[in-house]
């Protein structure tokens, strides 16, 4: 097989595992697939949990597609008339409980080609960033440290360097840059020279979807059973319209899908079931809710 039909395989593989780790840990619900074609090429295989003991809604979604290049998107990468394949696995995991951190992450692999068929670009992306409403500085310091052991064999520095980009990119510039939580790792556009290269950038991006469920469960199971009253609801949901804000406004995963008519309805699985928006709001001074505005910012915590 080549390679963008090994990373193919890989993701299907990747998308059963993780639906079977997070279904067990919630406990009630499971996960309901929904099959789709795209009408320019490819599909995808999206799954939702919602209404869980623990999540109250998620989705682990793979999808190949591939066909001719939007104009719009020529002009972002600035390449003539081309055509492209994408792959990738793409969660979003909100969970019921305010102690109990929203996670995302994503990994893919693109391919660019001539009309004449002839391949002249590929490079592989993808990342993972946790976005908790209350923290336990020991639930930051697992996630970050199960990032960097798994990057760090790859490349003395690339954990710090990917964590940085993470930093900048999951940010909403529009609100002064605050962070929509505490960050991971995010990289994007990883080249390689020739096929050894590709072939490590592979084991990288297997690498890294194998620790999800590493980094992520272990704070669930930590934070799931606390309990909780409608004031730590209701700061969930206001940092959830951050949360949707981010999705809407920057994320170029949600705008390329969308402008290569991606299935709707699959993109817009990462926004949350409940969110609030409250005018010019502050948190009440000396509150917990003021106190975790101070973590919304880039912090080393490993």
């Amino acid at each position: 097989m080549n390679l963008k039909e090994r990373f193919t395989e890989y993701i299907q593989e990747l998308q059963d595992s993780i639906c079977t780790g997070l279904e067990q840990i919630d406990g009630k619900a499971k996960f309901v697939e929904d099959k789709w074609e795209r009408a320019e090429g490819g599909g995808g295989k999206t799954r939702v949990i919602s209404e869980g003991a623990v999540f109250e809604k998620g989705g682990v979604n793979t999808s190949v597609v591939h066909g001719p290049l939007p104009a719009s998107m020529q002009s972002a990468f600035g390449v003539p008339e081309s055509d492209f394949f994408a792959c990738g696995l793409s969660l979003v995991i909100h969970p019921l409980n305010p102690y109990v951190p929203t996670v995302h992450a994503n990994w893919r692999y693109f391919e660019l080609y001539d009309k004449a068929g002839s391949r002249i670009d590929c490079w592989f992306g993808g990342g993972t960033d946790l976005t908790p409403y209350y923290l336990q500085l020991e639930d930051a310091r697992h996630f970050h440290g199960t990032l960097k052991r798994t990057i760090t064999p790859f490349g003395e520095n690339l954990y710090e360097d990917y964590k940085k980009h993470c930093d900048s990119y999951f940010a909403n510039k529009h609100r002064g840059d605050e962070m929509r939580g505490i960050g991971g790792v995010f990289y994007d556009y990883l080249r390689a020279a020739d096929e050894d290269g590709r072939e490590r950038l592979f084991a990288f991006q297997q690498a890294n979807g194998n620790a999800f469920l590493e980094a992520y469960v272990p704070i669930v199971e930590k934070r799931k059973d606390m309990s909780y009253s409608q004031k730590e609801v209701e700061w969930q949901e206001i940092r959830r319209g951050r949360y949707v804000e981010f999705n809407l406004v920057h994320d170029r995963g949600t705008l390329f899908g969308l402008k290569t008519n991606g299935r709707t309805e699959s993109i817009l699985m990462s926004l949350p079931p409940r969110a609030r928006w409250v005018y010019s709001h502050s948190p009440e001074p000396g509150s917990a809710e003021e106190a975790m505005m101070q973590y919304y910012k880039p912090i080393n915590w490993v």
